[in-house]
């Protein structure tokens, strides 16, 4: 059992950090490191999960849902910037794990954070995906029905709104129009081909350099956050106070549908959002200055993000009727319930949100590679993925890896599964993180610390409390999808990674 928890000393750890001999280039400042956390948070939380979450589980109330996840964000942001600024290694969690609970917790976490980056970029890849048929359809570009949604998704062709995945709130909106789904046309989706196309362009692009990937980022999260808050100036002249009545829906006799149970669920689902300052502590060991730098980065992503998450929230439910919004495209429907006078936004909210979509996927595919790089480099994975290539000092073996996996579980998984798998575990990792700060601070209370979490132990308490109950209330599938995931890490542990650890 001891080896189970042998630890990686703090010493050692800091020694790693500063050894330039990782193959890794030392380019991110601080505003790179802020703009690669917008570039991921602002993304799919906005221009897709908000609808759907809004539809399907709290109505308006998707506000209060965007609130409680930011507050529980703040208090793991908190204990994230502590480790980050103590602990600069690329790894984010699996690393802080590692020094505090020991390897196989760390094990776990790493391979919770396979499923979190893995599965959330090809959850933005879907949504990107929507968002691109919807700006081609514009200009009378229609790619074949059968190559827009995941494998085996059911769609139909509603007049006056073209082709939607049939979904329970799709058939009451229609129900209520007086339409009957079975006289509308169906077809059987094959695979998502938009997604699986950005998805291989992203790859790419981390393969050929960290720094050329953070500047393309950095000019999309300027496009997505003009257009944001272009769409909530304009936005807010069109809202009907009606939308908003009533802004908790009653519950409809199922746990997480409406009522206060509906805005647990929402901010469980739209967790997922927020995850992009956790990408930033991914980045540790390309910061210029890491112990100043990260604590910036991870603080002030989550800051700006979070706010502008709650404005657009309010302006999309009150522009639009909370049942019209379980699309890939919501922000699209807003400005389309505008009005003819909004007609020239339409084309700029869609490009700004496949920019601003892609940025995100291309911040989610360049951490899961990282984290495969840490562990390899600690043993508990082959040391091929530790590798960086010779001229572009980028971990390209994991990347392809990651992109290869990402493109196929894009092309053939529907979003609201891929979502609720990311946010289950991003909400276990930030309950460890906040553990960890606890652990550590009590341990070690003499190690330096660029930022120390105020508050502790009792905001990183609450931090792991509001996260549970959260997970808690997620549906009873994605538990059970989250226990055969990790299963499935434990016989590679057991028969690879406990073996080969360096610690051995």
């Amino acid at each position: 059992m001891k080896h189970l928890f042998r630890r990686k000393s703090i010493t050692q750890l800091i020694s790693e950090s500063e050894n330039n001999d990782h193959g890794l280039h030392r380019v991110l400042s601080g505003s790179n490191l802020v703009a690669l956390g917008i570039g991921a948070i602002i993304g799919a939380g906005i221009f897709v999960l908000s609808g759907q979450a809004a539809a399907q589980y709290a109505g308006p109330a998707i506000v209060l849902s965007f609130i409680l996840s930011g507050i529980a964000c703040a208090l793991a942001g908190l204990c994230y910037a502590e480790f980050a600024s103590m602990i600069p290694i690329a790894g984010s969690a699996y690393t802080y794990s590692y020094a505090t609970m020991g390897e196989f917790i760390a094990w776990i976490i790493g391979w919770d954070l396979i499923l979190e980056y893995l599965f959330a970029a090809s959850t933005v890849a879907v949504g990107w995906s929507g968002y691109v048929v919807s700006f081609l359809n514009d200009f009378g570009i229609h790619i074949p029905v059968e190559f827009i949604a995941a494998s085996g998704s059911h769609l139909v062709n509603v007049p006056g709104e073209g082709w939607k995945v049939i979904t329970a709130s799709l058939l009451s909106h229609l129900t209520e129009t007086g339409l009957d789904v079975n006289t509308l046309p169906h077809v059987t989706a094959l695979f998502n081909l938009p997604a699986v196309l950005v998805v291989f362009a992203a790859t790419v692009l981390l393969v050929v350099g960290i720094k050329k990937s953070a500047n393309f980022n950095a000019f999309m999260v300027i496009i997505k956050v003009f257009v944001i808050i272009a769409f909530i100036a304009f936005g807010f002249f069109f809202i009907q106070l009606d939308n908003w009545s009533p802004f908790i829906p009653p519950n409809t006799g199922k746990f997480g549908e409406y009522g206060f149970s509906g805005i647990f669920r929402g901010a469980a689902v739209i967790f997922f959002a927020y995850i992009g300052f956790d990408a930033v502590s991914t980045a540790a060991q390309e910061a210029r200055n890491p112990r100043k730098d990260m604590p910036v980065g991870i603080l002030g992503s989550l800051g700006i993000s979070t706010i502008l998450y709650i404005l657009v929230a309010l302006v999309l439910t009150g522009v639009v009727s909370y049942k019209l919004l379980n699309v890939p495209d919501p922000i699209a429907v807003a400005v389309n319930a505008m009005g003819p006078k909004m007609f020239w936004l339409r084309p700029i909210i869609k490009v700004a949100a496949i920019a601003g979509l892609s940025s995100v996927i291309l911040v989610l595919l360049m951490g899961q590679p990282r984290i495969f790089f840490s562990m390899s480099r600690d043993g508990l994975l082959p040391k091929v993925f530790s590798k960086a290539h010779p001229r572009f000092k980028t971990p390209y073996i994991s990347s392809i890896v990651t992109g290869l996996v990402a493109m196929i579980v894009s092309g053939a998984t529907p979003i609201d599964i891929l979502g609720e798998l990311v946010s289950i575990g991003t909400l276990f990792a930030f309950c460890i993180v906040c553990a960890g700060v606890i652990i550590l601070r009590y341990k070690h209370p003499e190690y330096p610390r660029g930022f120390k979490t105020p508050g502790l132990p009792y905001l990183p308490v609450l931090g792991i409390i509001i996260c549970f109950v959260q997970m808690a209330a997620l549906p009873l599938d994605t538990w059970i999808r989250l226990i055969v995931w990790m299963a499935f890490g434990f016989l590679i542990y057991f028969m690879y990674g406990r073996k080969h650890s360096k610690l051995a």
